[in-house]
């Protein structure tokens, strides 16, 4: 069996190797990266390191020859970009016999309104119209992404928010890795679709829960997204994230990520980390990291 793992050099790819290389034999795995300058320490590891470039189909097929199990991480940039990208990746995968495609999508994709939805969608029908079989690993939302937020607390800033009452599952990147890494490495799960979630909290329950591993009370501040905009300006956030932030926002606020479910529980035989545990743990790394 040989699998194979697409931007490996990534946050969410690096995890995802690691783990690899704690199941299966060295020579079960490849990486597929743009730049393989940059997974030299996995060369140097055994792991076999191939080009590929979601931009350049060409060097796709090729990457992609020989291999069973293929996880294709979702590229960054902006929706047209992502689908483009994603296309050519699920249609090298046919053209080299892919025999299973694993894909790190977004909560409910097939139906979710959220603006990062689109390529997560599309991503899953193409999959869907080659007939391989599949796993979409619907990824609600890393608790990693507030590391920013959370520093400024610890600066002594408030938490600002524009998401109202809408619920979040946060999970540790590392969890999400690992539940990608027990699908790649073990059988049985084609043609299946993972919520992989974290407890559903609103805001202040993740605050409330920020404040008791800091030890310090935090303010909230809910606005609406043209304030939350403006502060983020004050703040220092170039101009071209913004909007990026406030649909993020927006989509929390109506529902486009209060998923509910326990397939962590299925794929790691466990529930995610307690949110206190886990910011914790992220607290601990950014203090560290001072």
């Amino acid at each position: 069996m040989k699998i194979l793992v697409t931007g490996a050099t990534g946050k969410l790819g690096t995890k995802i190797v690691e783990t690899l290389l704690n199941s299966v034999p060295v020579d079960h795995l490849a990486v597929s990266v743009r730049n393989p300058e940059k997974a030299e320490g996995y060369r140097a590891r055994g792991v076999e390191v191939r080009q590929g470039d979601f931009d350049r189909p060409e060097t796709l097929e090729s990457a992609f020859a020989g291999i069973d199990r293929l996880l294709i991480i979702s590229a960054d940039g902006d929706n047209e970009t992502r689908i483009r990208q994603h296309s050519n990746a699920v249609a090298a995968a046919e053209r080299a016999g892919v025999k299973f495609i694993a894909y790190t999508s977004l909560a409910n994709a097939k139906e979710s309104n959220m603006f990062l939805s689109p390529p997560h969608k599309a991503t899953e029908e193409a999959i869907l119209e080659t007939g391989i079989p599949y796993s979409f690993l619907r990824n609600n939302w890393y608790l990693e992404n507030e590391i920013s937020s959370i520093q400024g607390i610890m600066a002594g800033a408030p938490w600002v928010t524009s998401a109202g009452s809408g619920k979040v599952g946060w999970a540790l990147q590392q969890e999400y890795a690992e539940a990608a890494a027990a699908v790649l490495a073990n059988n049985g799960h084609e043609n299946t679709i993972y919520e992989l979630s974290g407890e559903l909290m609103t805001q202040e329950q993740f605050v409330s829960a920020l404040s008791d591993v800091l030890g310090k009370e935090i303010p909230i501040q809910q606005v609406d997204d043209a304030a939350y905009a403006n502060i983020m300006k004050s703040a220092g956030v170039p101009d071209f994230l913004i909007p990026f932030l406030v649909s993020i926002q927006q989509g929390i606020r109506v529902g486009g990520l209060e998923v509910k479910s326990n397939d962590f529980e299925k794929l790691l035989g466990r529930p995610a980390t307690p949110v206190h545990e886990a910011l914790a743990q992220v607290v601990n790394g950014i203090t560290s990291a001072m």
